[in-house]
């Protein structure tokens, strides 16, 4: 599932994002107990329990004590609710990071930082970066990006690219931790279970496995096994870690060869 940010009325998304324009009420009556602020929190909620699939003005609605009918007053609508998500939460991003020991520790510092922060709203691994929302947040988030990577002294240009591959090195690393917990929360059925269930059916059923495919089979060679449910942390969940410290530290490898170069 890909959503699209940026998909309502661009005027009134940009001008709530931007908290200007025309007040969010225009309804007469007494002062409401609600608010754009509240409604986004609680949107994120929602999405951050049940899934970008969940979200709906009606749940929203549901977890405010209101009607969904009583949100419109102050959102238009889903779309300009997303925009209004998105950006939000890229505001929990930190932007002091420790530059004094060098760009290379405070890269691999916001790097992890931002496989974290994914973890804690999977949502945000369905928004295209196809059509950014263009408010406070998002360029918030690429200040605290390019703090960093600036200090590597290359060119903007340059900075650019690694911008991007940072974030794809992030992104496609913690996608498969997320998708993990969905699917455990979905299926009703752990990893662990699952795993090991197909793998005794896999070496009954084709028994010369590591003939037929020996490149594949001596990637295992010297590996552990999937851990024990009693352990902490999902098997898929550590080799998603272990994937975003392997592209990080390629990714810094070539910026050091960039740099050097450019010297």
């Amino acid at each position: 599932m890909v959503v699209f940010a940026g998909q309502g009325d661009g005027r009134r998304s940009m001008e709530l994002l931007w908290r200007t324009g025309v007040a969010a009420r225009t309804a007469p009556g007494p002062k409401p107990g609600l608010s754009v602020a509240r409604i986004v929190s609680a949107a994120i909620e929602v999405a951050d329990a049940d899934g970008m699939a969940a979200l709906s003005m009606r749940a929203v609605g549901d977890r405010l004590g209101r009607t969904a009918m009583a949100l419109y007053t102050y959102v238009p609508g889903k779309s300009e609710l997303i925009d209004l998500m998105y950006d939000h939460v890229l505001g929990e991003l930190r932007d002091d990071h420790d530059l004094s020991s060098g760009w290379r520790p405070a890269m691999v510092e916001l790097a992890r930082e931002l496989g974290e922060f994914h973890l804690r709203h999977p949502w945000l691994l369905q928004v295209s970066y196809a059509r950014p929302v263009l408010g406070p947040g998002e360029f918030r988030m690429q200040q605290v990006l390019l703090r960093v990577l600036l200090a590597t002294g290359l060119p903007a240009a340059r900075v650019r690219r690694i911008f991007g591959a940072l974030l794809h090195v992030v992104r496609g690393s913690v996608q498969i931790a997320a998708e993990s917990r969905q699917a455990a929360r979905e299926t009703g059925r752990s990893e662990e279970d699952w795993w090991y269930s197909r793998s005794a059916l896999l070496g009954e059923l084709v028994p010369d496995f590591a003939d037929r495919y020996p490149l594949v089979a001596s990637l295992g060679e010297g590996q552990t096994p999937p851990p024990a449910p009693s352990d902490t942390g999902s098997y898929l969940e550590r080799e998603a870690w272990l994937s975003l410290d392997a592209g990080v530290e390629l990714l810094l490898d070539g910026i050091e060869t960039a740099i050097a170069r450019q010297s």
